[in-house]
């Protein structure tokens, strides 16, 4: 898979953009004419679509970007252009703080999306979009409080939670890593 493509922009349109990488260009599916200027060099990350009769890049101008489309591609019944057209029309900000509030006449207001489409959206999408700080805290908070159970001091959890912030995962995992932290 084509991850993502740095080159010149040789030219564009509407929804595509040519890059020269080396000599070879690479016809892009891109919904942002507005950031592409011809003889600039650029960096456009891109999800490679492959289907029985065609292989299409999309390309994207951040990995924020880029992650959201995949999610949005996961909904039943919305494909690579219209989670492309979504994302040339709103920002990755306002798109998931519509899904997260449920604002279905927002994601109406989207090309190709009708209510049906939006509630699909919504239902399928809401509360996976974003990672909260206060979930995060929780779950160190738990280990914290699971480390507390198991007999170790508060001076030597402080240090290995300071540690742990830094780490993703479920609870159990990161109470695991930090009895290994402990042990050492």
């Amino acid at each position: 898979m084509i991850g993502f493509v740095r080159g010149t922009v040789h030219a564009f349109g509407l929804d595509y953009v040519l890059i020269d990488v080396n000599g070879v260009g690479y016809r892009i599916n891109f919904y942002h004419p507005e950031a592409l200027t011809k003889g600039k060099e650029m960096t456009i990350y891109t999800y490679q679509n492959v289907r029985e009769d065609e292989i299409s890049l999309f390309g994207f101008l951040s990995l924020e970007e880029y992650d959201l489309f995949v999610k949005l591609i996961s909904v039943k019944g919305l494909g690579p252009k219209i989670a492309s057209a979504i994302l040339s029309r709103a920002s990755v900000d306002a798109l998931i703080a519509a899904i997260e509030s449920g604002d279905i006449d927002y994601m109406r207001n989207m090309p190709g999306v009708g209510k049906k489409t939006a509630s699909q959206i919504i239902l399928d999408l809401k509360g996976k979009l974003v990672e909260t700080e206060e979930n995060e805290s929780e779950v160190l908070d738990d280990v914290a409080e699971a480390l507390k159970q198991l007999g170790y001091r508060p001076a030597e959890i402080k240090p290995v939670i300071k540690k742990l912030a830094r780490e993703s995962g479920s609870t159990d995992e990161l109470v695991r890593k930090a009895l290994a932290m402990l042990i050492k």
